[in-house]
């Protein structure tokens, strides 16, 4: 290998390393860029509406977008705040309930195979008894601290402020100026490739709008469909269940499971049947969310295949932390788009041609 061969490598093994550096920036910038694209499609909506400029529609965007969270935080995020609270600390109490259900099953079970009486099965395998069982409070600090860790709740408050303050800024700065920002990173490519580039970027911001129009109606109909489910079953703190089964349904596979838990939980300490019909109740909402709603939503969506979702989650999770599980969907949406472009399309069609000539 000649010099600049050697120099080369050396530039892109630099630069390799800086962007594995760089990965918590990264990922944050392509969350400011997921919601640049969120605002970019209600623009654009707006503006197919109504037929009136960029910058009006814009602006009355970000007011709707604005009085939305406003209502959001005085009318909803409270009584929701509220019940979640009692949702976790009913969750030691569930616990406590199925113990005794699950001790009830293995006792009767026990006492008709081994002839055992249910006393000495409990005592065989909960030596202590249910006193021994860990307090409600060290329960619900436990509960507490291993939802925060799975949701990737920031541990420093200032810290998690600023960067969704970073996010929010990137975002908006991006859908004033979308075109600027698209013509700066066609650049960055060689120009023999910048006229592909660009139609790559439109069909990976194509890709984008109608994932996040998909979620938001699929998102929607999941926690009305839980509401109504719960509410007909009885179920106590509707409002907390049905809005973290809606938000919860952005994460595929583990959130759907998540806002199963808590629920079921409520639903035990009423009765256990009550649970059993929560489980059936959430598997029939999945279902159809999985194969009327979003078939029904998502047309033009790219389609992604449930293990390539799960292997993206654990991927992007590993590599970025909790907030790379939450953007898993849409940089999976945005690799395919690539891979199918610039790898098969770019790379693999023409060589295969090539050989077909030969």
């Amino acid at each position: 290998m000649k010099f600049q061969h050697w120099l080369g490598f050396a530039a892109l093994l630099t630069s390799g390393l800086l962007l594995w550096s760089l990965r918590e920036v990264l990922i944050h910038l392509f969350a400011a860029v997921v919601l640049a694209m969120a605002i970019c499609t209600l623009v654009g909506a707006v503006r197919r509406r109504w037929a009136i400029r960029r910058p009006l529609a814009l602006t009355l965007c970000l007011l709707g977008l604005v009085l939305v969270v406003a209502i959001a935080v005085a009318v909803i995020i409270p009584p929701f705040f509220s019940q979640f609270q009692q949702l976790l600390v009913q969750l030691p109490a569930a616990a406590r309930e199925l113990q005794q259900i699950v001790m009830g099953w293995i006792s009767h079970a026990s006492s008709l195979v081994y002839g055992t009486t249910p006393s000495d099965v409990g005592s065989r395998l909960m030596p202590g008894g249910l006193s021994s069982l860990p307090s409600s409070t060290a329960l619900a600090s436990g509960v507490s601290g291993g939802i925060k860790g799975l949701l990737g709740l920031a541990s420093n408050l200032g810290s998690g402020l600023v960067q969704l303050l970073f996010v929010i800024a990137v975002a908006l700065m991006v859908s004033i100026q979308p075109e600027a920002y698209r013509n700066v990173a066609i650049q960055l490519v060689p120009s023999f490739y910048r006229r592909r580039a660009g139609s790559i970027l439109l069909q990976c911001g194509e890709a984008l709008s109608s994932w996040m129009i998909g979620v938001l109606i699929s998102s929607l109909c999941v926690g009305l469909l839980a509401g109504i489910g719960l509410s007909l079953l009885g179920v106590k703190l509707v409002m907390a269940n049905a809005l973290l089964a809606g938000l919860l349904n952005v994460i595929p596979n583990v959130g759907p499971t998540l806002s199963t838990v808590f629920p079921m939980a409520v639903a035990l300490l009423d009765a256990p049947w009550k649970a059993v019909a929560v489980l059936g109740l959430y598997v029939v909402i999945q279902n159809v969310e999985s194969y009327v709603i979003t078939p029904s939503v998502m047309q033009r969506q790219v389609n992604l295949l449930p293990g390539l979702t799960l292997t993206a989650q654990f991927i992007f999770t590993v590599l970025f932390g909790p907030l790379g599980l939450l953007m898993a969907l849409p940089l999976a949406v945005v690799m395919q788009v690539l891979i199918r472009e610039i790898v098969i399309h770019d790379l693999l069609d023409p060589w295969k041609k090539r050989r077909a000539a030969a």
